[in-house]
């Protein structure tokens, strides 16, 4: 299973971890990486000081690559910017926005910089402004999410640029993986299902509501505010989304939604946490090893992928 996307990370598997704030951290990052696939520590809406604290406990845990997902909404952004460069971090992907005035002095790093995007208009930008590969994420995913499906926006992204596409949203088993090698990717990002690894700091509660879910338990709140995010259903959410189409001000609704993702991944607290999963949350009926995790996806899509040529014309 091998793809350009290994060689040039130097990873076994061609898997990314998704960076969900306040649940990536070295540790999952770590098991990740160990396992073959490539950790990634999130940063989230977290200080400089904790990301790099996270950079240099996931380096004492794992000689393997791995990389740090910059939140471009957060007023940190600029901090966590130059500790990358610093901690000569191999790997940065974003999200929730456009990393352009990062580019260069990242690349110039040498770090290779692997951007989510959520239209083809910015992988075309992302590749002339030299990003390693792009992550196509469709909004089957969990967290920050936009409007395209996974299915439709991977084969474009990968008709509009010669990097390696990694697709993301809606992939919990190895046939989401055959599905995305179909349309053109060289590898996959997981989010959901990595929030039951054993080696996953999340809460017991998300872990729980994660296990117990269907195929219709998320829902998308913020689009009024322009980021939205894919999170499942919950009191919270219901009270946001009666909010967000009431005549309260965007200050106010924007306050309502401050902090709600720590309190769900920390404290579980099932009233106000804000706790992020993907559609495929139905699908994920086990708690494993990151490291099982993947090779059990990868067992799964071999066969598949065999005997593509038995129906593909």
């Amino acid at each position: 299973m091998r793809t350009p996307l290994c060689d040039l990370l130097g990873i076994e598997y061609p898997i990314f971890q998704g960076g969900m704030a306040w649940i990536a951290d070295a540790k999952l990052a770590a098991a990740v990486s160990n396992g073959g696939g490539l950790g990634v520590i999130a940063a989230g809406n977290a200080p400089g000081e904790y990301v790099r604290e996270q950079i240099r406990l996931a380096k004492s845990q794992t000689d393997k690559p791995f990389g740090v997902n910059v939140m471009l909404m957060s007023p940190f952004a600029d901090e966590i910017a130059e500790i990358l460069i610093e901690e000569k971090v191999p790997v940065v992907t974003t999200g929730a926005g456009n990393p352009s005035k990062y580019m260069k002095r990242w690349t110039e790093a040498g770090i290779h910089v692997i951007p989510v995007v959520a239209s083809v208009a910015l992988a075309k930008l992302m590749t002339r402004l030299g990003a390693s590969a792009l992550i196509a994420e469709g909004g089957e995913s969990g967290g920050h999410v936009g409007d395209l499906t996974t299915m439709v926006l991977v084969p474009q992204v990968c008709d509009a640029t010669n990097l390696p596409v990694i697709a993301a949203g809606g992939i919990a088993d190895g046939r989401g993986i055959a599905a995305a090698f179909m349309l053109g990717a060289t590898g996959i990002q997981v989010g959901t299902r990595f929030l039951v690894a054993e080696e996953c700091s999340a809460h017991r509660t998300h872990k729980e509501k994660i296990l117990a879910a269907n195929d219709i338990s998320t829902t998308v709140t913020g689009k009024r505010l322009g980021h939205p995010v894919r999170s499942l259903k919950t009191p919270f959410t219901r009270e946001y989304t009666k909010a967000e189409y009431s005549s309260i001000s965007d200050e106010e609704l924007e306050a309502m939604g401050a902090g709600k993702l720590r309190l769900a991944a920390q404290e579980g607290d099932v009233q106000q946490g804000c706790f992020l999963a993907g559609q495929v949350v139905g699908m994920i009926h086990k708690e494993q090893p990151a490291a099982e995790i993947i090779r059990e996806m990868f067992a799964e899509a071999e066969p598949i992928l065999k005997g593509a040529d038995k129906w593909v014309k």
